[in-house]
């Protein structure tokens, strides 16, 4: 993501750069193929090399000496991608943090350093703003929006002034907020001739109770999201439920058809013929759980097709639960 964002700015912004790019992917030795696909695919055909190295484990007798070589190779590749794997987060939040700093304004509200190597971008995003007690939003009504920043430590609310820039309204730590969603007849009431209806935001509702806010006071928010699933998207967010050690016998699997590339924090990017347990579905997307590395996000249910084989449902989890083991590094 950080070195397509790096290009994509450098062809919008270097003529001179766009110009020998585009000599240099003429060459015949590129194969017709643009420079992405180069910055793309090696880390694409590392992240499966644990998947083929288990294949040959599988096929291998355990009481013959290539089993112990295969599982040793295992471990060392699967050591290899996770730090590819993290070393490749770590840079994208840093910049992704550089920016957001740059963008936000506190104003009167009091502020905080943001840049942390232990915060990151975990969901944005602009939502219909409602009123339910006095506070700052207590005339907000109709179209009124706020735009929310989720980092894995901290919500910050803030008004969107433009692009490149937000004003700070509130925030609170993830350990002072309470979060559900509400029904149509929990809905706050908007001022006359102003109601809504139909498949507009108002029927997707969620609260949010910040025990403490930036001013360690308590404050009652209502916010209205475009779908049922990115609601779902925003309290599945906001909750951070530790569920990492439920079991995956039983659940729904899915192969990816085609390929998805994330779009927010919170969606998980795939290639063709991953394999995902699914953990949640709301209004055409999948929450899931890659079984290649218990990567987790939201997806398209149309790039997915379920997989319906009992004995492929069961060692796919077998599998799942082998590489936990095997590639515990």
């Amino acid at each position: 993501m950080y070195q397509q964002r790096t290009l994509q700015k450098l062809l919008i912004s270097n003529t001179q750069f766009k110009e020998v790019l585009q000599q240099i992917q003429s060459k015949p030795e590129c194969g017709g193929l643009p420079i992405i696909s180069f910055l793309i695919l090696p880390m694409q055909r590392v992240t499966r090399l644990p998947l083929l190295v288990d294949t040959i484990c599988q096929k291998t007798n355990r009481f013959q000496r290539e089993y112990d070589a295969a599982t040793h190779a295992l471990k060392a590749i699967s050591k290899l991608v996770k730090s590819c794997n993290e070393g490749a987060h770590k840079m994208e939040r840093t910049e992704q943090m550089f920016t957001i700093q740059t963008q936000l304004e506190f104003g009167k509200i009091k502020g905080f350093p943001l840049i942390s190597t232990s915060r990151w971008l975990q969901k944005r995003g602009e939502l219909l703003t409602f009123a339910e007690e006095s506070g700052i939003f207590s005339k907000v009504f109709g179209k009124q929006t706020s735009f929310l920043f989720l980092f894995n430590d901290v919500l910050i609310i803030t008004r969107k002034r433009s692009e490149e820039s937000y004003t700070v309204q509130d925030y609170a730590t993830l350990d002072q907020l309470e979060v559900e969603a509400l029904e149509n007849n929990d809905s706050p009431h908007s001022p006359p001739g102003k109601g809504t209806g139909g498949s507009t935001p108002s029927n997707h509702l969620f609260k949010i109770t910040m025990k403490k806010n930036n001013a360690g006071e308590l404050e009652h928010m209502v916010f209205g999201s475009q779908s049922l699933s990115d609601r779902a998207r925003w309290i599945d967010a906001l909750l951070k439920k530790d569920d990492d050690r439920i079991s995956k016998e039983g659940l729904q699997q899915v192969e990816i058809v085609k390929a998805h590339l994330a779009k927010q924090p919170d969606e998980l990017s795939l290639q063709q013929a991953d394999v995902v347990v699914i953990l949640q579905r709301v209004d055409g997307w999948y929450h899931g759980e890659r079984i290649r590395d218990w990567e987790r996000g939201w997806f398209p249910e149309s790039c997915a097709k379920e997989i319906t084989n009992h004995i492929a449902v069961r060692r796919n989890v077998q599998r799942m639960e082998r590489l936990r083991i095997e590639t515990d590094v």
